[in-house]
């Protein structure tokens, strides 16, 4: 991710380095989502009847992509101060789980669903921020982006997760950390969901 990080930095040398990074966070978030949806809805096991179970050679690859991603933008985002201690907290959580769980060598089916129901989003936030700076946000393309960023968080991120937090918690085989990591991701996310909801009270508002 790094070297891609410097090849969009090298193509891009009239932007920001923000706007490098956020490429490679929408190339991470487009191919993670893909990835994570596969193995949770197609490839298996299904994360609400199997949380605990050994992981397969597919999931981590998609976990050791992923944590390689959190790893370069935790460092982007404390070198250049752009994020909230939510934020950070959000990037240290993640990494955190995910080398448990590849190091446990099981629970890899829960965690990648949390991926997919988190990561769905991202490239609709990304494309939110590319639209505001290419002074296209206000039209009735970012009005489409803002919708389905907010629906698919709302239904995924808060409604799924919460599926899936229920399914670890009550499940015998996740480890107790896990499973504490696990709700604390979830209570990160509703703190999202609090700030999402007061942009969407404010966008109805200004209406």
């Amino acid at each position: 991710w790094l070297s891609l990080y410097a090849c969009f930095c090298y193509w891009n040398k009239r932007r920001s380095y923000e706007w490098s990074c956020r490429l490679v966070t929408l190339v991470h978030g487009v191919i993670v989502t893909c990835l994570s949806g596969y193995v949770a809805l197609l490839d298996g096991p299904w994360p609400l009847t199997h949380a605990g179970s050994p992981n397969t050679s597919l999931q981590i690859h998609v976990l050791s992509l992923t944590l390689g991603y959190f790893i370069f933008d935790l460092g982007w985002c404390l070198y250049f101060q752009t994020e909230g201690d939510l934020m950070l907290f959000h990037h240290m959580l993640s990494i955190c789980g995910m080398i448990m769980v590849l190091g446990l060598g099981k629970s890899a089916t829960e965690v990648n669903a949390v991926v997919f129901v988190s990561e769905i989003t991202n490239p609709l936030l990304q494309t939110r921020w590319f639209l505001r700076e290419m002074g296209c946000y206000h039209t009735f393309l970012g009005e489409v982006v803002d919708f389905f960023f907010v629906f698919l968080f709302l239904v995924l991120r808060i409604g799924g997760g919460a599926l899936i937090m229920c399914a670890m918690v009550t499940s015998p085989d996740p480890s107790w950390l896990l499973k504490a990591g696990g709700l604390a991701m979830y209570i990160v996310s509703l703190g999202f969901m609090v700030e999402i909801c007061h942009f969407a009270r404010r966008k109805m508002l200004k209406k």
